[in-house]
């Protein structure tokens, strides 16, 4: 059996959760996220305890992955409508800058051409400066997939450091192969 599906998810006071047949919904102060589940488990709601708990149906391979997946799932969408997530990205290097303009993020990153991305709905996208940006919204999935699409354009390189990174991710430099006499 699942260690992390057997744990059940403790909801706060200030969280609604309403169940519909396979779908879940949990709303809070910071929005509203929904979640088909899979037959492979049951999802109960005790109201009077304010707890999720989560069972599996069957006894095969897929409910026994499905227990501990749906688990963290809700356990993540409970943190999302609370207390939210965040993910913040540094770029360096000559003339790299982040920029925000109608709901577009502008990546100027050394190439010959900007490149735009458009800010999914859900989050909220702010650039506290040229280099710095930061990522928010209560889905935690789509605030990681953005925050790594905007990572690809051009990752940092382990010669200059050139690129753009997470806050706070160290960059394993090597030593410039030409060799200087």
């Amino acid at each position: 059996m699942s260690r992390i599906g057997k744990k059940p998810i403790v909801i706060p006071n200030n969280v609604k959760v309403s169940l519909e047949g396979q779908v879940l919904t949990i709303e809070g102060p910071l929005g509203k996220l929904q979640q088909v589940f899979s037959p492979n488990v049951s999802v109960k709601f005790d109201s009077a305890a304010k707890v999720i708990k989560i069972e599996r149906t069957n006894s095969t391979r897929l409910a026994a992955a499905m227990h501990g997946l749906y688990r963290a799932l809700f356990q993540n969408m409970v943190i999302g409508v609370t207390t939210g997530y965040e993910k913040k990205l540094e770029i360096f290097g000559t003339g790299y800058l982040f920029a925000l303009e109608k709901g577009v993020l502008q990546v100027r990153a050394g190439f010959a051409h900007e490149v735009h991305k458009k800010i999914p709905d859900g989050l909220e996208v702010k650039c506290l400066d040229q280099t710095h940006l930061s990522i928010k919204g209560t889905d935690k999935q789509l605030v990681g997939q953005f925050a790594a699409e905007i990572r690809s354009i051009r990752k940092a390189e382990p010669y200059l450091g050139k690129g753009i990174k997470y806050d706070g991710e160290v960059i394993r430099r090597k030593q410039s192969k030409n060799k200087q006499k």
